[in-house]
């Protein structure tokens, strides 16, 4: 006695009908893709809801309106919830982990350090820059998310300190990316570092962002 020991498959008819389920999913992702149809992930459908949503808020008076809602939620909660880079270069990185200690406790003014710089709204910069090290910097800066500011700490990131005419050491960091407060100090003691934080927080109460413009 011979025995039929495969599995069963589906019916033909079952089988035909997946085939054409798979042949429309492959018509609707290239159709996606190529801008014919709107997708939720689709750049044309983006780009159409953005400017027709401008359109709607402009018009109706709502932009207007959610401006003075959100402009000072915003701003209240950038400047009292800083979140540096956890990025130590030399000396004035050891003032930056004093300032974190118990003594200082840099986290009453809601400065928290963060080791991604996708979860980061500030770099703090605070050691010489080698020439090595420049293209990491500017990296770095570029993978963190808008809005961002920079603070750079001590003389050797100001001016390239000590190193100033060396032949591998940036002469400031604003030749690499734009600085916003400057500290100076060699090196930089805690609560200067503090003091910094807190000009910065003075210029980012000075913007105004809202849910509809910024500037």
């Amino acid at each position: 006695m011979d025995l039929d020991l495969k599995p069963p498959g589906p019916p033909a008819g079952e089988k035909v009908h997946r085939q054409e389920d798979l042949a429309r999913l492959q018509q609707l992702r290239e159709a996606q893709v190529s801008g014919n149809i709107y997708g939720w992930n689709a750049p044309s459908f983006l780009s159409w809801f953005d400017e027709n949503v401008t359109k709607i808020a402009e018009r109706s008076g709502l932009k207007a309106a959610m401006n003075g809602l959100t402009e000072r939620l915003f701003n209240w909660s950038r400047r009292n919830s800083p979140w540096p880079l956890h990025l130590g270069i030399m000396c004035c990185a050891i003032e930056m982990a004093a300032s974190a200690d118990p003594r200082w406790d840099t986290q009453r003014f809601g400065i928290i350090y963060r080791s991604s710089p996708r979860q980061c709204d500030i770099l703090l910069l605070n050691g010489p820059i080698s020439l090595k090290l420049k293209p990491s910097i500017r990296r770095l800066w570029e993978q963190m998310p808008e809005p961002k500011w920079t603070i750079a700490m001590g003389e050797c990131v100001i001016s390239g300190g000590p190193y100033w005419d060396s032949y591998a050491v940036v002469e400031g960091a604003d030749r690499i990316i734009p600085m916003d407060i400057y500290i100076p100090g060699c090196p930089v003691r805690p609560d200067a570092l503090i003091d910094g934080f807190l000009a910065l927080q003075e210029k980012i109460k000075a913007q105004r962002k809202g849910a509809f413009f910024q500037r």
